[in-house]
């Protein structure tokens, strides 16, 4: 998995596509937030559950559905009275989706339960050029860490950049509806 400051580096390029609908702070913080919460089931760990466990690591909670759901929960009780929904939906179901797209090119792991609670399979994208965090604290501040801090910087960082500069230019140009 990426370390949790590049899944909120990823949900916040996206910002710009809804940044008129409310205020940026309250978007920042629950488009980063919906990007990190799959990463909650490590407490599974805790628990007993094992990783290949549909409840496991990298599974429910890293799927397109459980982003959907979270990206409807978010909407409801944040903003339920705006005329932006759908727009915000779309935004929090990209946040959320994009942290098991994100470990699906990392090169460690069981791979993601994307398709869960249809599928309980593990999957990867062949191209796996992500370095995968340690989990804990102990394992992320140490040259390792910083390994991975560079590759998510390359392979991450950098490209989402990019993507928030073209929706601010494409922004900038578009009509003020969203």
């Amino acid at each position: 998995m990426p370390t949790i400051f590049t899944h909120a580096v990823a949900a916040l390029a996206l910002g710009p596509s809804v940044q008129r609908a409310v205020r940026p702070l309250r978007l920042w913080a629950l488009g980063a937030a919906c990007a990190v919460v799959p990463d909650l089931d490590v407490l599974a760990f805790r628990l007993g559950i094992p990783y290949e466990h549909p409840l496991g690591h990298r599974g429910f909670s890293h799927s397109l559905v459980f982003a959907a759901i979270l990206a409807a929960v978010v909407v409801a009780v944040f903003f339920r009275r705006s005329a932006h929904r759908a727009a915000l939906g779309a935004y929090f179901f990209a946040a959320t989706a994009s942290h098991g797209l994100l470990d699906m090119l990392t090169d460690g792991g069981h791979g993601v339960a994307l398709l869960a609670p249809f599928s309980n399979d593990r999957l990867f994208f062949l191209w796996r050029p992500i370095e995968v965090s340690p989990i804990g604290i102990d394992g992320f501040v140490s040259a390792r860490g910083l390994e991975v801090l560079a590759s998510e910087v390359l392979w991450v960082w950098g490209p989402a950049l990019a993507v928030a500069a073209f929706l601010l230019a494409v922004r900038r140009r578009a009509p003020e509806t969203v």
